[in-house]
């Protein structure tokens, strides 16, 4: 027994070994390729030297954090939606899909409206709050109608929420014609030409929610079957549930400061994760955002070429590569409207 438990432990490393060399292939064809393709000698003597030419600049000042970026905000997204899916036990709880995004967004749009051109640090703290009022929302509409929050219900609360929050956003956006622009371009969910002031706050909230999670993987584990035997065992779920959904909402609305709304890939991720093996909250966590990084990364250069030579939203291609695996969910899971 301890012998396969060695084995199953050396061949998830091996995996997540391999995916983050893909993600690392990944964002180096970033760099290559866009509007106008660039030879490798190129990209190495943009990202190793010091010229100031119109390759270089593009390349090591606009594609390269580019890449950067798209890495943080979707390890920052998948492990938002494991955290959401793990304490509410719904394979559907995602920022996206719960309204999170949705609340982000409408609270940096309301910002933005009325005190146009703050720095970075109060959009990312405003969307921060939008979002945990928001998750705060949905979890409550989903929680009157019964004791448990249902997969159909949650889905619900949270799609009515976030149509409304995006009709008020819409609004917003019309009857601000002095910031129309600038609106809709964050809107559209990008990671092209992004502040990148704030990305080291979504590199230290990755690195603490990732270590929190992880020191709490025994209590995600014992919180699976349900409330009673984990408070068996020793866990405070109420505690422990408010903890994880505020530091879900918190990363989900600074990956929506900087990037606009992209959602599916706090949905997608995890669930990649379980179909490639990882069995606890233990190899969950670091696959997870793994995933999450290589769908982000892999969006964004396709987003590049789907309406060549203009590029897509990442949150359009996020859409074509999320609806199928939530359908999936939906189907499979044979959900319970009681």
């Amino acid at each position: 027994m301890t012998e396969i438990v060695r084995i199953s432990r050396a061949a998830m490393r091996v995996g997540n070994i391999t995916l983050i060399i893909l993600s690392l292939c990944v964002a180096v064809l970033g760099l290559h390729v866009g509007v106008r393709a660039y030879p490798t000698e190129d990209v190495w003597r943009a990202m190793v030297g010091t010229d100031t030419d119109a390759t270089a600049i593009i390349i090591r000042d606009l594609r390269a954090p580019r890449m950067v970026l798209a890495a943080l905000v979707g390890a920052a997204l998948a492990l938002s939606g494991l955290m959401m899916q793990s304490v509410t036990r719904n394979p559907v709880a995602e920022p996206g899909l719960l309204g999170v995004n949705a609340g982000a967004a409408f609270a940096v749009v309301v910002l933005l409206t009325y005190q146009p051109g703050v720095g970075i640090w109060a959009i990312m703290g405003v969307a921060a709050l939008g979002a945990g009022i928001a998750a705060a929302l949905v979890f409550g509409l989903a929680l009157s109608v019964g004791a448990a929050v249902s997969p159909v219900h949650l889905l619900l609360a949270g799609v009515t929420v976030a149509a409304l929050l995006m009709a008020g956003v819409q609004v917003l956006v019309i009857l601000n014609e002095q910031t129309l622009e600038e609106l809709i371009f964050w809107l559209s969910g990008s990671f092209a030409d992004r502040p990148l002031a704030g990305v080291w706050i979504v590199a230290a909230g990755l690195a603490m929610g990732g270590a929190l999670c992880l020191a709490l993987a025994p209590a995600l584990d014992a919180l699976r079957a349900d409330d009673a035997t984990a408070t068996s065992l020793g866990v405070d779920v109420a505690r422990l549930r408010l903890l994880l959904l505020g530091g879900a909402a918190l990363l989900a609305g600074c990956a929506v400061a900087l990037t606009g709304p992209i959602a599916f890939v706090g949905l997608a991720a995890p669930h990649l994760a379980r179909l490639s093996g990882a069995r606890g909250h233990a190899q969950m966590i670091p696959r997870s955002m793994i995933f999450g990084m290589l769908l982000a990364l892999t969006a964004d250069v396709l987003a590049r070429f789907i309406l060549y030579p203009t590029e897509a939203p990442v949150s359009a291609v996020m859409a074509l590569i999320g609806v199928p695996i939530l359908i999936n969910l939906l189907r499979s899971a044979r959900m319970r409207l009681a």
